[in-house]
């Protein structure tokens, strides 16, 4: 498997809406596992083929504990969203950076599986809000699309300083990314929520 490099806000391929995968064959599968790889190496427990700047509807997840129960959609489609919850929500694209959003506590969704069978399921939680985060993916919105300009405009100038720190010192991303995204916010418990 290779891992792969995940595009940073504000990069504008980030904005591009991404086309129905037309055929789930074994080059789509190892885009999954890839996709898969990277995620994990990120800590993160959701990835959207745009954020590796692939534009095809292909989200991988992986809400457990124990990090051994990935979830592969091919053209996942919300159906229905229901309820309201607010909770604090991270994203690889923009490592470090957390904020409180609304999304709906529980979705029901159809995508073809890695086996290109269509089915439907229910989720929520955590997975269902990070479906909704990795289909917005997809349509070209990031969570920061929910914030307010002004806080839009302070998490671009914080992560374009951090991105020249890095460049001028030479430290690569993914090393970068390892040590802001377990710092910065916490939640309630202490914990850093899980970036998406």
């Amino acid at each position: 498997m290779t891992k792969l490099v995940i595009l940073e806000y504000p990069d504008p391929r980030l904005r591009k809406k991404a086309a129905p995968v037309t055929a789930v064959d074994d080059a789509m599968r190892q885009l999954a596992d890839n996709m898969l790889e990277t995620m994990y190496a990120a800590k993160g427990v959701g990835l959207a083929a745009t954020q590796v700047d692939v534009h095809l509807r292909l989200i991988v997840l992986d809400v457990s504990e124990e990090r051994d129960r990935p979830l592969v959609l091919f053209n996942p489609e919300l159906l229905k969203l229901e309820g309201s919850g607010a909770g604090e929500e991270g994203c690889l694209s923009l490592p470090g950076i957390y904020d409180k959003l609304s999304r709906a506590t529980h979705i029901r969704l159809t995508a073809l599986g890695r086996d290109g069978e269509p089915f439907e399921m229910d989720a929520d939680g955590l997975l269902a809000v990070c479906i909704q985060h990795e289909v917005d993916h997809l349509e070209g919105k990031l969570f920061v699309d929910y914030l307010s300009e002004l806080k839009r405009q302070l998490i671009r100038r914080r992560l374009e300083k951090e991105r020249k720190q890095r460049s001028t010192a030479g430290e690569p991303r993914a090393a970068a990314r390892a040590g802001t995204g377990a710092a910065t916010p916490r939640t309630p418990s202490g914990a850093s929520p899980p970036a998406l």
